[in-house]
């Protein structure tokens, strides 16, 4: 089936004047009509052919047509159009379902989640300056694990809200440093608490490289949402 108009199947504009129809007519008869040039004939193409230029070779009927396609055009240009809003107001409203549930992430999980670490993280240095003073004084060790056992509290919950919500795609990465930073701080905390049972200095200084790990993470984290 043809899907040309006759303009095109003419191979001319809708501004050609009707001796320029007829040329372009004899034009394409000539090259597909079988009498002519065998190696180009194509019996539709004459049938499609004679059809245009029956309707555009007289101005009335022409001039019907001429209304005809308008009117199919407009059509099709409405359906467009109606078919391109609703793809937008669909699109729209997925971009603002997107952001909202990206906003609630952050509000929700993000932001708490931080926070809780940075009372884990933050704090350290002047904890161990303070046990450094003597380790084995009974008040300061005391000190010392009290500051523990509360980063485990601020751990465990931070951990708590970090699933309660699924992360947003779009933040993949960031949800990925945060998981791998409260990983670091879990085995800090265990290196710090196994010094408090022997007094080996080389568990606090793997202690403090594992925050400073949890510090960088939660630093790549924040970039990446900034950025």
């Amino acid at each position: 089936m043809n899907s040309y108009n006759h303009y095109q199947t003419l191979k001319v504009s809708k501004e050609a004047n009707q001796e320029e129809i007829r040329q372009a007519y004899r034009r394409l008869v000539k090259c597909f009509h079988p009498d002519t040039l065998k190696d180009t004939a194509n019996h539709e193409s004459i049938i499609n052919i004679n059809a245009a230029y029956e309707v555009l070779k007289d101005p009335k009927t022409r001039r019907s047509y001429d209304h005809q396609i308008h009117g199919i055009s407009t059509e099709k240009r409405d359906k467009r159009t109606a078919a391109a809003q609703k793809q937008y107001q669909k699109t729209r409203k997925k971009n603002q379902n997107s952001d909202f549930l990206l906003q609630k992430w952050l509000d929700e999980v993000y932001a708490p989640v931080n926070q809780l670490l940075n009372r884990i993280i933050e704090p350290l240095e002047k904890e161990i300056e303070e046990l450094s003073g003597d380790p084995f004084d009974d008040l300061l060790m005391e000190t010392f694990c009290n500051y523990i056992e509360i980063s485990r509290h601020y751990l465990l919950e931070a951990k708590y809200i970090f699933t309660s919500l699924p992360n947003p795609a779009k933040f993949a990465y960031v949800a990925a440093d945060i998981y791998y930073c409260i990983n670091q701080i879990s085995d800090g905390i265990e290196e710090l608490e196994t010094f408090t049972l022997n007094y080996d200095d080389s568990y606090i200084h793997t202690g403090i490289e594992l925050f400073r790990i949890a510090r960088r993470l939660q630093a790549n984290a924040q970039t990446a949402i900034d950025y």
